[in-house]
């Protein structure tokens, strides 16, 4: 699968919307099934325009899609930005784990330190209370 690269601003945009629990909670919901705003206001403890400005910062990080269906606005998630996401942070973790392979190979070239001395194992030490 091909998935298009995202832009700062949009990269921007996702994590501001994805910083703020009630939002990652909504993005859950209507990935699950789409959802009228009506329907998400009453699950949370905010007021109705409060969830709106939540939707509306989805909406602009392209996270969620609204549309009109008689009197209510539905909202759904949209799945192909989600999945923009998740490559990115996949991409992060690709870093790492390279730098990790980098620093396992080179302590490996090093091998064990050989100026340091053996620890002492339990038979080397004397015993206590045995002096005769």
């Amino acid at each position: 699968m091909v998935v298009e690269k995202l832009t700062q601003d949009e990269i921007d945009r996702i994590f501001h919307a994805l910083a703020d629990a009630t939002r990652r909670d909504i993005v859950q919901r209507v990935i699950r099934a789409e959802q009228s705003v009506s329907t998400l206001a009453d699950r949370y403890e905010m007021s109705f325009a409060a969830v709106q400005k939540h939707v509306a910062v989805l909406e602009r990080a392209s996270l969620v899609h609204k549309a009109r269906r008689g009197r209510e606005q539905i909202v759904s998630g949209d799945i192909g930005t989600i999945q923009r996401a998740e490559q990115l942070l996949r991409s992060y973790e690709d870093i790492w784990k390279q730098r990790f392979r980098r620093m396992n190979a080179l302590l490996a070239e090093d091998g064990p330190a050989t100026d340091l001395p053996a620890p002492a194992s339990s038979t080397d030490a004397p015993s206590k209370g045995t002096d005769t």
